[in-house]
């Protein structure tokens, strides 16, 4: 029967089950604590100090897998200058100059039109331009020409019209910005 089996002096059984309940309280503890150690130490890794930048157009890619160091775009919600660990970041661009440092002293500017640009975790970014043309190849009078037809249009434009005829206006503003010719 059950009850012959319990122990006649309840103090002894109380504090044996103490005992064991103490000691596996201090094992447990001992056992996280080492778990907690080993976990910080083998999860550190080595910080990304570059950026695997691919940037292309639907006719032209200019970086491959690229390592740069910095990476600046027109965002919609404003300028963003991407750094090597930069948090990941999905978002649009708008008209203007993407300036690509392959090291800390040179700068290459780009111009484009619209596109998308995607910041990955491992550090990788990749620029989709509708359109991007290196700054030094715009011509200076052929965007104020473009920026005049495309305001003569907006002011005669039908509501149909107007949204293609904005944007034009706003690309070529843009183009000039980047020329430094506003």
């Amino acid at each position: 029967h059950i009850w012959q089996r319990i122990p006649r002096n309840t103090s002894t059984m109380f504090s044996s089950a103490r005992i064991a309940v103490a000691r596996a309280a201090s094992t447990r503890t001992s056992y996280v604590a080492s778990r907690v150690a080993r976990r910080t130490y083998a999860e550190e890794a080595a910080i990304p100090t570059s950026i695997s930048l691919t940037f292309s157009s639907p006719h032209l890619s200019y970086y491959d897998n690229s390592s740069v160091q910095q990476v600046n775009v027109p965002g919609m919600s404003g300028e963003m200058g991407i750094l090597a660990n930069h948090v990941p970041v999905l978002t649009t661009l708008k008209p203007g100059v993407v300036s690509v440092f392959e090291t800390a002293d040179s700068k290459k500017n780009y111009f484009v039109s619209s596109g998308t640009v995607t910041i990955n975790k491992d550090s990788s970014v990749q620029i989709v331009a509708e359109e991007a043309v290196p700054v030094e190849d715009l011509d200076a009078t052929a965007a104020k020409a473009g920026l005049d037809a495309a305001t003569s249009r907006l002011n005669a434009a039908t509501d149909a019209e107007k949204a293609d005829a904005e944007i034009s206006v706003e690309v070529h503003a843009a183009m000039l910005k980047a020329l430094g010719s506003e």
